[in-house]
């Protein structure tokens, strides 16, 4: 049980009618979750405007109310508190309920079009072979030291962020490492959480069906760095020309990092292929287990956050080289057959033009690159003929397909995909708008040596059609398809 007024510390206040001694065992934004003794925090939403289910949570036994707006008729028993931010508000509100967890450990926030999940997931398994327990929010699981639980979205919701987070200090947590996605910064789910550092990957064309316009994304993502404290640092990519603009009014110590220009931390790519990737980092060679220049990039990013977080150099580039691939990013297998069939999440046209000329750098020239790839419904549609433009021009045959199509018609996501391809290339694409099927004729069109992209859903484990969850795993259906070939 806590007291409104102290949970009530730092949100900014219009006015209060009630009292504020009273104790509330439980806060939501959900009226459907209201329980007796309940805070309801009223939000406007992109599809519900939480302030007309205020009632509702009244009568579920809410004894707080916090709103922008006020109700007309206030009851006598409530609490009502008028902000003018409910979302900032409840983040707030959420981390002061919780004890501010997030001050009583070091939370490192990952921001950026791609890497982010790779970037939290390889910081939580180095500081994990480091000694320290560690957490993990991100967009593949949650896990607190051991303990995993499943991921609903890339950024939680601020009063599951705060929940984690306090189970992580209750549990002896001592970094936690966090993806932060643009909704959730718009969202303000991270408002009132302290972050020891922030990084910054690279920004490139994505959510424009959210934030309309690419100055607005940018924006968004610069505002994370904005807030963070003179006493956090922030580690940026240099190499992308927005990584100086997430510096440019940062309170936080800069740091920088590269394959490319000068920076902090800087790594240069020596040997490249399925096997693995040799690396210098700082001068220093280490193998790793991950490939591709965009892992390298990653990589780079976490040596530099260790190292910023007082891991020895050489104890870091041994754990550097003990690292795993996430499931989902890049994840690959060889049959018996020597068909290579790689699995990857590259939903967006920069991540899938690193996948393949990834590929394409690592094969010799001789095999075929067949790509499986398709575009989410009731998603940025502007992406859609890019993705089709970058998969026939850097492949040998693609076959385009359903992701998760949503509530739109798949056949016409396809259809503006295909706008996009070349004329050059028509005769290198397919449509085929079951996804099965189209990862089916890809292994029939493999040959020994062949390559096989599947790209788009990486880690999910379903596809959603017309508001309906199936269970599809993309690395499941090659390697099932690859294992009958074997036989």
């Amino acid at each position: 049980m806590k007291v409104i007024k102290d949970i009530l510390y730092k949100v900014a206040i219009n006015a209060i009618h009630g009292t504020t001694s009273v104790r509330v065992n439980a806060i939501t934004f959900d009226s459907r979750q209201v329980k007796e003794g309940c805070l309801f925090v009223a939000q406007k939403g992109l599809l519900f405007d939480g302030h007309q289910f205020i009632a509702k949570a009244i009568e579920q036994g809410a004894k707080v109310i916090v709103c922008e707006n006020l109700p007309n008729q206030l009851q006598q028993h409530v609490t009502y508190v008028q902000v003018d931010d409910s979302n900032a508000s409840l983040a707030i509100i959420a981390s002061n309920f919780y004890d501010n967890p997030s001050s009583k450990l070091k939370l490192i926030g990952i921001t950026g079009t791609n890497g982010k999940t790779t970037v939290a997931t390889l910081l939580y398994q180095l500081f994990q072979q480091a000694g320290f327990k560690s957490g993990l929010l991100s967009t593949v699981k949650i896990l607190i030291d051991k303990e995993e639980l499943p991921a609903t979205h890339t950024t939680p919701n601020s009063v599951l962020i705060n929940k984690y987070l306090n189970e992580m200090v209750q549990k002896g947590v001592t970094y936690c490492f966090m993806e932060v996605s643009s909704h959730g910064i718009h969202q303000k789910r991270t408002e009132g959480l302290h972050f020891e550092g922030a990084v910054f990957t690279n920004l490139t064309h994505d959510h424009l069906d959210y934030h309309n316009t690419f100055k607005a994304y940018r924006d968004v993502k610069k505002s994370f760095f904005d807030n963070l404290p003179k006493t956090s640092f922030a580690l940026v990519n240099i190499d992308d020309k927005n990584g100086a603009v997430m510096l440019q009014n940062t309170k936080a110590k800069k740091h920088t990092y590269a394959l490319k220009t000068m920076a902090d931390f800087k790594a240069k790519i020596l040997e490249n292929q399925f096997s693995g990737m040799l690396l210098s980092v700082q001068g220093n060679e280490v193998w790793t287990k991950l490939i591709g220049t965009f892992n390298a990039y990653n990589l780079v990013a976490v040596y530099g956050v260790s190292n910023l977080l007082g891991i020895p150099i050489l104890a870091s580039l041994t754990y550097l080289s003990k690292l795993e691939s996430v499931n989902g990013r890049f994840q690959h297998f060889i049959s018996k057959e020597g068909i290579t069939a790689v699995v990857d999440y590259a939903h967006t046209p920069d991540a899938l033009a690193n996948v393949l000329d990834t590929i394409n750098n690592i094969r010799t020239g001789n095999e075929q690159v067949i790509t499986v790839v398709g575009c989410g419904g009731d998603r940025d549609k502007a992406k859609r003929p890019v993705m089709g433009r970058i998969a026939s021009r850097l492949s040998t045959q693609v076959v385009f397909t359903s992701d998760n199509p949503r509530s739109e018609d798949p056949q016409c996501i396809i259809e503006e995909i295909e706008a996009g391809v070349d004329p050059e290339n028509y005769k290198k694409t397919i449509s085929i708008l079951d996804r099965r099927q189209a990862i089916k004729t890809a292994a029939k069109l493999a040959k020994r040596g062949d390559i096989i992209l599947i790209a788009g859903k990486g880690h999910e484990t379903y596809q959603e059609v017309k508001g309906v969850r199936n269970h599809f795993d993309d690395y499941e259906e090659i390697f099932n398809i690859l294992k009958v070939i074997e036989n």
